[in-house]
């Protein structure tokens, strides 16, 4: 499988590993191999012993995402502890790894009296996942801070990239082809602790009163319309409470699907599915889907 021999690797290869673990649907199949690198020239190494056609997946905290019940048929990289080192530097600069949860990067700029980041306390993922979906909430997106990123490709060369060589909107990025993002670099502008903390206090209160914190969710399941709320269309349609198996819109928040504890990935996927179709047919507005499905064993319905 590789041409790097085992020996000289130094992080984590697992085999047929339940990704329900790994993604906060807590919902889908296995992977037929899970690697949690060391670091990133650990990454690079393992990665430049796959075949070419391997089918990769990178993963953060799973938060924005859905494995199908049938699984990931290649090799899944798991960044969600490892790559999570942060260096505040005294000229605003933030280095940080894509395996870094957002929140601790809100709670740690804003401690060390920068401001800009405060709304990623509320984004439950890594700064690897806020970088790939330009994540945002509160009026900010994440690449309006980015000064550079580094990132890895299939041959385990890593890069320094500026955001010109991305096509960067509204929850998506397009980059080089076959590139994945190991880190990142913030520049922010100096504020104060006291108010920036104060915002993130503010900002989960919110969170928790709006959204579903206590059952295995993945955020928002549709990006919000231009000069419109996906959650408003979908409430329109009456469907909160509507559920396929174990899978519900949220009585809280109707742009949020919860596995109420027996949901599979299929059923959650009927479930968005249904609401696509739903809204489409009711308020005619065919809605995007932000969260992601991959792997096996499911119907690809083109939205």
């Amino acid at each position: 499988m590789m041409a790097a021999t085992r020996n000289s690797l130094r992080g984590e290869l697992r085999h047929d590993e339940p990704m329900a673990r790994h993604v906060s649907w807590r919902a889908g199949g296995s992977a037929r191999r899970l690697y949690i690198p060391a670091d990133a020239e650990d990454l690079g190494a393992f990665l430049a012993g796959l075949p070419a056609d391997e089918p990769l997946l990178f993963v953060g905290l799973g938060s924005n995402l859905l494995v199908r019940d049938g699984g990931w048929p290649g090799t899944v990289i798991l960044l969600a502890g490892t790559l999570a080192a942060l260096a505040i530097e005294a000229d605003g600069r933030v280095i940080a790894g894509a395996g870094l949860p957002s929140p601790q990067l809100a709670r740690r700029t804003a401690r060390a009296g920068l401001t800009g980041l405060e709304f990623l306390c509320g984004v439950p993922g890594t700064v690897g996942g806020a970088l790939a979906m330009n994540a945002g909430a509160l009026g900010s997106e994440t690449w309006e801070f980015i000064e550079a990123v580094r990132t890895v490709d299939r041959q385990g060369t890593i890069r320094t990239r500026r955001p010109t060589d991305f096509a960067i909107g509204y929850r998506s990025v397009r980059g080089p082809q076959d590139e994945w993002f190991v880190g990142a670099t913030f520049r922010l502008q100096p504020g104060e602790a006291r108010e920036s903390q104060e915002k993130i206090r503010a900002n989960l209160a919110r969170r928790a009163a709006t959204q579903p914190t206590r059952l295995p969710n993945a955020g928002s399941v549709f990006r919000n319309p231009p000069g419109d709320y996906a959650a408003r269309l979908i409430e329109a349609c009456g469907l909160k409470g509507h559920c396929v198996g174990g899978a519900c819109v949220s009585e809280k928040h109707a742009n949020f699907i919860v596995n109420t504890g027996t949901a599979t990935a299929g059923d959650i996927e009927a479930l968005i599915a249904r609401v696509h179709e739903t809204v489409a047919r009711e308020q005619g507005v065919a809605l995007v889907r932000e969260v992601c499905i991959v792997g096996e064993g499911g119907v690809d319905h083109g939205h």
